[in-house]
């Protein structure tokens, strides 16, 4: 089914005249990327998924201007032993970041590595996107997968002796990041992902998690406090057999934020927490969005987030469990609550149960 017209050209007005990467081991993703985009369109408020969160300014050709906010306050994750990385506006910073050399794992730069004709990641990059475009479009990834220029590529064969943080500093007032991070973590290996800063006026930002057979993936991240912000992120996760993804976000003000999350338990005995805690005040608009599904034997799926909005301030939840034929021994579990200090702010939940199997243990 083609696009609805006023989709296709706001497409058509957002790729504009920007060169497409046609060549190394990411092309034939990013090219697949821009044909499904292609036939999806840019989301408008017509969308099933996009009732609650107005899509213009992620659509707009140009970011609106996003004033800098400036932060005397120690850095987040400071005390901790870290490998740092560090993008400004989206771009890597090798002046500010530490040697990407860390026991356990190999990390390179996306822009640095996909020159070449063959690479591990090409098992994972556009892939697991692709395959978290069904039953649900997600058009802003499939646009990041097409156009991102820059990222990490993390290849975790054991126990990552320290956490990888990835810190983003926004310095220009119009900058209009795409950054696509890659992570694959081989059977057994362990690897805890930290995230932090502003990034830049308009984000747009996927993570892609290939869990084998018995590892384990952690992920922290702490979105804020940067008022004026618009930023989609997306996480597509796969997990294998025996395998763990826990992932917790912290979003603190900006004027919108939608973080998606998806994920699929394909191994017996995989295990995936998704949580989220939020704080808006005034025009804040902050969507979290999740799917989850059951493919495989006695999984384990938690989502919970909670959020305090003041002022007028907006807060989304729509998270769904899909259980298919056959996962039976489903354990899954989501829930949502909002504390709303005053009238004038709202909280829109749209949880959701879809299951095939019947001998299963899901609520929201």
């Amino acid at each position: 089914m083609a696009a609805p017209q006023v989709n296709s050209d706001a497409l058509a007005l957002r790729l504009g005249d920007t060169p497409l990467v046609t060549k190394g081991w990411t092309a034939t993703a990013r090219a697949a990327a821009l044909a499904r985009l292609e036939v999806m369109g840019l989301p408008g408020r017509r969308d099933e998924y996009w009732r609650y969160t107005r899509p213009d300014t992620l659509n707009a050709v140009l970011p609106e201007a996003a004033g800098v906010f400036k932060n005397d306050e120690a850095p987040l994750f400071d005390e901790i032993d870290r490998l740092k990385i560090v993008f400004v506006d989206g771009v890597f910073s090798e002046a500010d970041s530490d040697p990407l050399d860390v026991a356990g794992i190999t990390i390179e730069r996306l822009d640095a590595a996909q020159g070449a004709d063959i690479h591990w990641a090409q098992s994972v990059y556009g892939v697991l996107e692709a395959r978290g475009q069904k039953p649900v479009a997600r058009p802003f990834a499939a646009l990041n997968t097409a156009q991102a220029r820059d990222g990490v590529l993390i290849h975790a064969t054991g126990k990552a002796l320290r956490p990888v943080s990835l810190i983003y500093r926004h310095e220009s007032e119009t900058s209009d990041a795409v950054l696509h991070h890659v992570v694959k973590l081989d059977p057994g290996a362990e690897v805890t992902i930290l995230e932090d800063g502003p990034a830049a006026a308009r984000l747009n930002k996927v993570m892609e998690v290939d869990v084998a057979d018995g590892a384990k993936f952690h992920h922290i991240r702490a979105q804020g406090r940067d008022h004026e912000r618009r930023a989609v992120t997306h996480i597509f996760a796969r997990l294998g057999e025996n395998s763990v993804f826990k992932s917790f976000t912290l979003t603190v003000n900006g004027r919108l934020t939608r973080n998606e999350c998806v994920i699929e338990l394909t191994g017996d005995d995989a295990v995936a927490h998704i949580a989220g805690a939020a704080m808006g005040d005034g025009d804040f608009l902050q969507d979290d969005t999740v799917f989850v599904t059951h493919d495989a034997v006695n999984c384990e799926s938690r989502q919970v987030f909670k959020k305090v909005l003041r002022n007028g301030a907006t807060g989304v939840f729509q998270g769904k469990i899909l259980v298919k034929q056959g996962a039976q021994k489903t354990d899954g579990y989501q829930i949502s609550q909002s504390l709303l200090l005053d009238d004038d702010s709202q909280f829109l939940a749209k949880p959701e149960l879809e299951i095939y199997a019947d001998d299963v243990a899901c609520s929201h």
